[in-house]
């Protein structure tokens, strides 16, 4: 029992060493691989055996297998034999390598239908013994394919218009490739042939158009193209041109051209003349009826030109009238005059558009100037408008009850004129031009003002003038006393009273005192005979009060009244005026 123990342990090592020296197949690796090839194209069977530790390929020999089940040796190598080839296969194989112990891949150079079948690569080793590796072979073979044009002609019956074949392993595929309207008919023959046939009713205008038929097959990567074109007959037509279409006695070098169509081209062409023969002079070239002189008047007549091809023939003819002078003077006057109306009316067209700028041109200078002169009269008026609004701030009396410096300054001057007044009335002494008086000076000495200046009286036209002068004085003085009234002064607000208007000291029952009368001129009368005291003290006591207001509130300096300054004063303007 121990004995046979032992002995079992021994196999199963021998075994586990066996497996661990066993070699492998690098090509192919699985046991049963299918491979497709082309006829007449080189196949290689792959077989490839890596011996292990120890391990030696003795012999490699390939077999097939018979439709029956039996096999067929092919060829064997013997590692110190070398190789034999057996039977029909002897020239039309051969071994990959030339060590076919170590790579076994079997090459058919030129691969036949018949090569199709499954092979057997077996591998003798020693000391593990034999291997072996199936492959299943698969012969394709191109298709061969043909298109067969079919010749139509125009009328004929529904038919063929063209065949094509093709013959390849697996069978291939066969469609058309075109716009003609018709059918296709395939059809599959023995041993793999395929055919395709295209019908249609044919037409003169189907000649020449696509017809191409497409061969599929998985050996071909796109489908194969057989091109064509459809092929269709039809009787020519002819036509007849002529290079003018006045024909005149005299004419040079006329012909008439035999245009024909159809298919196949004519190449015989017939000119004949109705009624008798060609004139003579005349010669034809390829399709032309040439006139080698000038034209006769019995040249005309009707001309016929006849075409034939293989299909049917074509004919037509021209009729040829021959005048004796040219239409064409007639159509060259007509055109003229259709240039010169044309000429007329193109220049006619001008001269309105001319006259219609023209027109438009003047309407918008009319416009523009009548523009012009509304914004000319707008602006004068506007600056009209501000030099009146000018006017009328200079003239208007302010409501500000400060009085400005230029108001002091016509206060100071109408003072003066107050006590040196110029007038026409008042008596001249003869022969002199000037005399100086003065009201409270002594008799026959110089009059003065109340600043103590002479006032000095002149006669003739220097005294008018003088008078102008003064009644312009006279309405300024006037606008400052209607200001010095209307203004909101009073003894209130600290002025004497002395400035107070005279006006609203009438108002104020002090009397009517009239400014001019301060200082009476010698001859002037008295207004009243128990008023004319009581007038002069009036006037001596007002001039007084104006004077000694002026004086004790304001002084003079480069000729103008300014105000003097005071501790109570209030600062009104900038220009110094001062309460």
């Amino acid at each position: 029992m121990e004995l046979t123990g032992q002995r079992a342990k021994c196999v199963a090592l021998l075994l586990l060493a066996a497996v661990c020296v066993q070699g492998d197949f690098v090509e192919p690796p699985q046991p049963h691989t299918s491979l497709r090839s082309f006829a007449e194209s080189q196949t290689r069977l792959p077989c490839h055996y890596q011996v292990g530790e120890g391990q030696k390929v003795v012999q490699v020999t390939w077999h097939k297998e018979l439709p029956d089940g039996s096999k067929d040796q092919i060829i064997t190598a013997h590692f110190m034999d070398g190789h034999t080839e057996f039977g029909r296969y002897s020239g039309r194989v051969r071994f990959e390598s030339g060590s076919p112990t170590v790579n076994s891949a079997l090459l058919i150079p030129s691969t036949e239908e018949s090569d199709e079948g499954s092979y057997t690569c077996h591998i003798s080793t020693f000391p593990n013994g034999n291997f072996e590796r199936r492959i299943t072979l698969t012969v394709w073979i191109l298709p061969i394919s043909s298109l067969e044009p079919v010749i139509l002609v125009e009328g004929q019956s529904f038919g063929v218009a063209a065949s094509c074949r093709a013959v390849g392993r697996p069978p291939p595929r066969l469609s058309w490739d075109t716009d003609l309207p018709g059918q296709s008919q395939n059809r599959t023959n023995e041993g793999g042939s395929v055919s395709s046939y295209y019908s249609l009713h044919p037409l003169r205008s189907m000649n020449g158009k696509k017809l191409d038929c497409l061969v599929w097959h998985p050996g071909l990567q796109q489908p194969r193209r057989l091109s064509n074109s459809l092929v269709v007959q039809y009787p020519p037509d002819a036509t007849i041109s002529a290079g003018t279409g006045d024909w005149f006695v005299g004419l040079e070098k006329a012909e008439l051209v035999c245009n024909s169509g159809g298919h196949p081209k004519p190449q015989n062409v017939t000119w004949t003349r109705k009624g008798g023969a060609l004139p003579d002079g005349t010669s034809v070239v390829g399709g032309k009826l040439i006139f080698g002189r000038a034209l006769r008047l019995n040249d005309s007549g009707v001309y016929e030109c006849v075409v034939k091809n293989n299909v049917g023939v074509g004919k037509t003819d021209y009729t040829l009238t021959v005048t004796e002078t040219s239409q064409r003077k007639g159509e060259s006057n007509m055109d003229n005059l259709m240039l010169i109306i044309i000429g007329a009316a193109a220049g006619t067209l001008v001269l309105i558009l001319v006259m219609v700028v023209l027109l438009v041109n003047r309407h918008h200078r009319r416009k523009n100037k009548k523009l012009e002169m509304e914004l000319s009269e707008k602006t004068e008026e506007i600056q009209s408008f501000s030099r009146q609004a000018s006017f009328r701030r200079l003239n208007s009396v302010s409501t500000d009850p400060r009085v400005q410096p230029e108001d002091y300054a016509l206060l100071r001057v109408d003072s003066r004129m107050k006590n040196s007044e110029i007038s026409l009335e008042r008596p001249s002494y003869k022969g002199s031009q000037s005399t100086l008086g003065g009201k409270w000076g002594p008799p026959g000495g110089v009059e003065v003002d109340e600043l103590g200046r002479p006032v000095v009286w002149h006669d003739s036209r220097e005294s008018r003038r003088g008078a102008e002068m003064d009644g312009e004085k006279e309405e300024r003085r006037r606008r400052v006393e209607s200001y010095l009234k209307s203004s909101n002064m009073s003894l209130d607000s600290g002025l004497p009273s002395s400035l107070v208007p005279l006006k609203a000291q009438q108002d104020e029952g002090v009397g009517p005192r009239d400014p001019e009368l301060g200082h009476l001129r010698e001859g002037d009368s008295p207004r009243g005979e128990s008023g004319a005291e009581g007038h002069e003290d009036d006037e001596d006591s007002s001039s007084y009060q104006i004077s000694e207001a002026l004086t004790n509130h304001f002084y003079y300096s480069n000729g103008i009244l300014r105000p003097r300054p005071h501790s109570n004063a209030i600062l009104l303007h900038p220009r110094g005026q001062v309460i």
